[in-house]
């Protein structure tokens, strides 16, 4: 591990970004250096503007992507290295604001019923039931599960609040058939290849599902 990477990881714990906000960063600053051939503390304004030009004519990127960029680059530069930033010089892009899918309750139905795996088809129905994000949903216990007031504890969700859902009968019945099934006793979703382990489930399984 270099010694910046080293730095940036101890700014993002000290100020508890998220795990998925950590995993955005560091790539970003990483490429940024990538492209210069320099590390990113040899850089400075002329060389993000010139990364920003080149993410968008480039490689084509939305301007949501590339604020994301903007922002991980801002946080190492004033966060890590203490360095000012000028938003007159680097100014962020105009986000794009779209419309979500939205699908019918037959093809909900039909998506989750096509997972390959019983497991896989528990999370999807997880999922989608309770809108966690990918992180939140790996890390529910099964403590998290209240059928005494039919709601899921969603542990360090959007912003890192903490929320609760309605569980639906459906999705309980579901659960209750996926416990009785693995047994799982503390993680609702425990990793390792059998289900079994001592911590829970990598947020890719649920990408992969």
């Amino acid at each position: 591990m270099t010694r910046l990477r080293k730095m940036m990881l101890e700014e993002l714990g000290r100020r508890n970004y998220s795990p998925g906000t950590t995993e955005c960063y560091i790539p970003a600053v990483e490429d940024f250096a990538r492209y210069f051939h320099r590390p990113p503390d040899r850089l400075g304004p002329q060389h993000i503007r010139e990364y920003q030009a080149h993410l968008f004519s480039q490689r084509k990127l939305d301007a949501n992507t590339v604020n994301q960029r903007l922002a991980a680059l801002r946080f190492f530069f004033v966060k890590t290295l203490r360095r000012p930033w000028s938003v007159a010089e680097t100014p962020y892009p105009k986000k794009v604001r779209r419309l979500p899918t939205v699908l019918s309750l037959e093809e909900v139905a039909q998506l989750i019923n096509a997972a390959p795996t019983p497991f896989h088809r528990i999370l999807l129905m997880t999922l989608y039931a309770t809108g966690a994000r990918r992180a939140a949903l790996a890390r529910l216990k099964v403590s998290d599960i209240d059928s005494q007031r039919m709601v899921v504890h969603i542990p360090g969700g959007k912003g890192r609040q903490d929320r609760h859902v309605m569980l639906s009968p459906i999705l309980l019945e579901a659960l209750r058939e996926h416990w009785r099934g693995l047994k799982p006793k503390t993680w609702l979703f425990p990793g390792n290849r059998w289900h079994t382990a001592p911590h829970p489930i990598d947020s890719k399984v649920i990408w992969l599902a």
